[in-house]
């Protein structure tokens, strides 16, 4: 299969479903390096580390970074989004169900937003190929059970495992910082953190980015007659397209919405800031190195819940948690159904 980077313009210029496919999946990717930007530097905001200006440019950095260089050591992620679903053996019809799903995406978050349904962009994803690949094969036989059950080893983790290790690395800093002078503990926090908040931009961009280098690699072997990628190698100019889109949309993006998500919603102390941007990363290193792709929302949120029940449980946001199961609940049938709709309307039409 040809995966050069001329190769791949040439076909976008000859086929306008490509062209979409590769428009989409861009506007996906800028969109969630815009909005997923509080995940990584919310808490180093909100403890008053960094200011927010210099916090965003500092997440752009290291979200390319992440895509980039995790997808060159391990693109375990993409691949299993790349083979979680069996689009058929007609790849002209494959390329129309893959542009279905990532219209998909987009029709089920402006839907979701509209009635004040939280909504992931992974669990879209993963939603939106899932009822593509039904139906392009009429029926379960195109869902690949084995990858597909990595999304619910992915739920539980981002839940048990970021509330566990936000709560065991909160308790032990506690422990250890006992009987340190306060001063110069926050002093030393404040560094911390920024390293913490590098570390969660970098593994946000090295998750979420490798999900969608999954869809535009199927995209460029579809193009090529190819039904699946196995065996392929990502090319490094798909890497950095992908990282270079991601970096742009944190650069440019949602200053209020940070400020609203670090002010607002987190109330920590610098310490506690560092225990959850420290467990959340190492969450989504786990997760990335195993080929389990999951929400960094979910993860860094439970991350600040386990460090926010170090205390008491009352500091729980509940409210959270609700929204949480309300995106699980909502996201996986609802942008699902859309997709197998438009997958059904596409290929009716073209």
């Amino acid at each position: 299969m040809d995966v050069t980077l001329s190769h791949f313009l040439q076909q976008m210029a000859s086929n306008p479903i490509l062209l979409m496919t590769v428009a989409l999946t861009l506007g996906v990717i800028f969109v969630n390096g815009w909005t997923d930007a509080p995940n990584a530097i919310a808490t180093c905001i909100s403890t008053r580390c960094m200011r927010v200006r210099p916090a965003i440019l500092l997440s752009a950095g290291f979200n390319f970074l992440g895509v980039l260089v995790m997808t060159r050591i391990n693109s375990s992620v993409a691949s299993t989004i790349s083979n979680m679903v069996d689009f058929g053996g007609n790849t002209n019809e494959a390329l129309i169900a893959l542009c279905a799903a990532l219209f998909s995406i987009v029709v089920y978050s402006v839907t979701a937003s509209w009635f004040g349904i939280p909504t992931s962009e992974s669990h879209s994803l993963i939603a939106g190929l899932t009822g593509a690949a039904i139906a392009i094969n009429n029926g379960l036989g195109g869902v690949n059970g084995a990858e597909w059950v990595k999304v619910l080893y992915g739920l539980v983790m981002s839940l048990l495992l970021g509330f566990g290790s936000g709560w065991l690395i909160c308790k032990l800093l506690t422990w250890v910082c006992a009987g340190l002078d306060r001063r110069k503990a926050n002093g030393f926090f404040r560094c911390a953190q920024i390293f913490g908040a590098a570390a969660m931009s970098f593994m946000h961009g090295a998750q979420d980015g490798q999900k969608f280098i999954g869809v535009l690699f199927l995209g460029v072997a579809f193009c090529n007659g190819q039904s699946s990628v196995s065996g392929v190698v990502i090319p490094v100019w798909l890497m950095l397209l992908c990282s270079t889109v991601m970096g742009l949309g944190t650069s440019v993006g949602g200053e209020k919405i940070i400020k609203s998500v670090g002010m607002d919603m987190v109330r920590l102390e610098k310490y506690q800031g560092f225990a959850a941007d420290l467990s959340a990363a190492f969450c989504l290193l786990l997760s990335s190195l195993f080929g389990i792709p999951v929400s960094t929302t979910h993860t860094k949120t439970s991350a600040i819940m386990g460090v926010g029940a170090v205390k008491r449980l009352s500091a729980i946001n509940y409210g959270v948690v609700k929204d949480m199961m309300l995106t699980w609940v909502f996201t996986f049938p609802g942008c699902g159904l859309i997709s197998f709709a438009m997958a059904k309307l596409f290929m009716f039409l073209i």
